[in-house]
């Protein structure tokens, strides 16, 4: 990656290699696919038209992390709107487990039951609800095992031809289009189509700013669909009167809020809920009556997201010093490690070791846990190759949970290893790249001009990031409350005059022997006291 051939780019340079992005126009609102080719998708929606004519008990299924509580609130709030009554439930991460299970249906007494981004996997949830006829609707769109459970119906783009637990049945194959869509679209979609049942009134779009932050969230590809719906939805967010909105807004206090607001200073604090503690206090930012009430909720969900910054810390520092440096697929396990943060620690592995890596919380002789991954490596295939050792798994390429036996760990361990070891190992390799080398007096607001016209940066549309290559450090200066991010003043070449700074975050940069630096770097919009500069932010120090 850092040889002599990256080039040294212009302005003009750099907007056609972003253009190539996107060979094609940029789709509009009307462009999304009709949500009808959903399979399934019309039978579901008619079933619910029919329960609410019918005055049937209905009660929501959701998930606790953002994609689940957003998927939650937005079915909350369509049903407000309608009106008519919707039991809506998330499943507490440490007592309930994941998602529609016998646990959760114990507390449920309903004639319809519907999940949102869950129930791919509950072949005994779909058995139970079977015996106590109890119709079941399954929205989701993580990746379907071999075998489907015997749901009323299944919303799932992801879905191809195979069979039906417990029956005859085969499904044939989803015909959405697009695939890549997180569970908050599944049952936006969904929605669409009751709406289009019930001729209601109801403006689909005034959920765009709750369904952005659960697609950047999600970590879905920014393009086709997606890149539309997140543009839209963070339009939304600006204006909207919704009060968890206006809050979000408040907070980021900007002129415009990007993916990258989203993903990293409010899809943490969201997620924080379903963590460390429960995320009805998620859902109740989202679904907030007024102002005060979405304050309050936020307050308290930057408090947890305080302490889950201090857990992951300590958590990741263990799980480094046991880590297997050499293997293919990282995995590492420990007793009572917090089960609310182990699917951050296995980033911080993955970011550590650049490989794919498992972490795996044991209590009383069961470990569950969380997987993420790099590169073009699925990891959900290689966790399903070993999965007679899994007591249960589900996700999807990037990123996927799972159970086992403690006892079973260290054959686990070796199984995901020798099916990884037969993958091609530029799979391992990691997608970002450089894309060249700006000059200094290139890096100004026009050139943020040009970032924004390509925005929302996010996966499978990476923000640009470019070269210093043996840059001269000026100074360096250590800032935050503990001291553990640096600001590096730089001169990128020796007869220039202007000097750049370089934002280190959890980096404490020391002054090198020979006074240069090589790193890579992104560059953003900073809005600080009414001005608007370029800030150059570290991405990695060679």
């Amino acid at each position: 990656m850092l040889n002599n051939e990256i080039p040294i780019l212009d302005k003009s340079t750099l907007y056609e290699l972003l253009s190539s992005r996107f060979p094609c126009q940029n789709k509009k609102l009307s462009d999304i696919p009709n949500p009808a080719l959903l399979q399934d998708g019309e039978k579901s929606a008619k079933r619910i038209a029919n329960a609410i004519r019918n005055n049937e008990k209905i009660t929501l299924v959701g998930d606790y992390d953002v994609d689940g509580v957003s998927s939650t609130a937005i079915m909350v709030d369509f049903f407000k709107q309608i009106p008519y009554p919707l039991e809506a439930i998330i499943p507490n991460r440490f007592n309930d487990g994941y998602g529609v299970s016998p646990n959760i249906l114990n507390r449920i007494d309903a004639d319809l039951v519907i999940t949102v981004d869950n129930g791919i996997s509950a072949i005994e949830a779909a058995n139970i609800c079977k015996e106590r006829n109890i119709d079941l609707i399954i929205t989701d769109h993580h990746t379907p095992g071999d075998t489907l459970p015997h749901a009323y119906a299944i919303v799932n783009p992801k879905v191809e031809t195979c069979a039906v637990s417990d029956s005859e049945e085969v499904l044939l194959g989803c015909q959405y289009p697009f695939k890549e869509i997180c569970g908050a679209q599944v049952a936006w979609l969904l929605l669409g189509l009751l709406k289009k049942e019930l001729n209601l009134l109801i403006n689909m779009k005034q959920f765009l700013d709750i369904l952005a932050i659960a697609i950047i969230a999600d970590i879905m590809p920014l393009i086709d669909i997606n890149r539309t719906l997140v543009k839209e939805g963070l339009k939304v967010l600006m204006t909207s009167s919704r009060p968890s909105s206006v809050i979000i807004k408040d907070f980021l206090n900007k002129a415009s809020i990007s993916s990258e607001d989203i993903a990293f200073q409010i899809a943490p604090r969201i997620n924080s809920a379903g963590r460390l503690e429960d995320s009805q206090i998620a859902l109740d930012f989202f679904t907030a009556k007024d102002t005060h009430t979405a304050y309050k909720k936020f307050e308290l969900l930057g408090q947890l997201n305080d302490l889950r910054k201090e857990t992951e810390t300590e958590c990741t520092k263990e799980a480094l010093a046991c880590a297997n440096p050499h293997a293919d697929i990282i995995v590492v396990s420990a007793q009572n490690w917090h089960e609310g943060v182990v699917g951050i620690v296995a980033a911080r592995l993955v970011e550590h070791f650049g490989k794919p890596s498992i972490v795996l919380s044991i209590e009383n002789g069961v470990a569950k846990g969380s997987a993420r991954s790099i590169g073009e490596v699925n990891i959900y295939e290689l966790i399903k190759a070993s999965e007679h050792l899994l007591t249960k798994f589900g996700g999807h390429k990037m990123a996927a949970g799972l159970g086992l036996l403690e006892e079973n760990i260290q054959k686990f361990t070796q199984s995901i290893n020798e099916s990884a070891s037969k993958l091609n190992k530029d799979d391992f390799l990691p997608k970002e790249s450089v894309t060249g080398i700006l000059k200094t007096n290139h890096i100004d607001l026009e050139l943020l001009n040009i970032f924004e016209q390509f925005e929302p940066f996010g996966e499978a549309n990476l923000r640009p990031r470019f070269l210093i290559r043996d840059a001269e450090v000026v100074s360096i200066k250590l800032m935050g409350k503990d001291k553990s991010h640096s600001r590096i003043e730089i001169r990128q070449n020796p007869h220039e005059n202007t000097t750049l700074e370089l934002i280190a975050f959890k980096t404490i940069f020391e002054m090198p022997e020979n006074r240069k630096i090589t790193c890579s770097y992104t560059i953003s919009k900073n809005e600080f006291n009414n001005k608007v500069s370029a800030q150059l932010l570290v991405n990695k120090i060679f």
